[in-house]
């Protein structure tokens, strides 16, 4: 099972300078179009064959548009071993919505 956090959540996180590594499974047109800082980019149907770019045993949180994709990528990477992965509930979307509306949804 994975786990997931609010965007307010990460927010605090953010805030308290204890960021987590943030992976991002948007297309590339997507993080063209707004994204969170700093980031690793792999897009969902890359990542069977680029997941091991990532650490297993560092903790990670995995965000997109609205926290489908990116649930799909937290259960592919834990079922793979990955020790600590997290979904972002809402993705992209809550956090325009929520935290920072200077991000124009799409």
């Amino acid at each position: 099972m994975v786990n997931e956090i609010t965007v307010e959540e990460l927010k605090a996180q953010l805030d308290a300078g204890k960021p987590p590594r943030i992976l991002d499974v948007r297309e590339a047109w997507e993080l063209d179009l707004c994204k969170l800082e700093p980031i690793v980019h792999i897009p969902l149907g890359q990542l069977p064959e680029r997941c091991t770019e990532l650490d297993a045993n560092e903790p990670l949180l995995v965000m997109c548009r609205s926290g489908g994709r990116s649930m799909q990528a937290a259960q592919f990477l834990a079922q793979r071993g990955f020790r600590s992965v997290t979904n972002l509930a809402g993705g992209i979307l809550a956090w325009a919505e929520r935290i920072d509306r200077s991000i124009r949804p799409y």
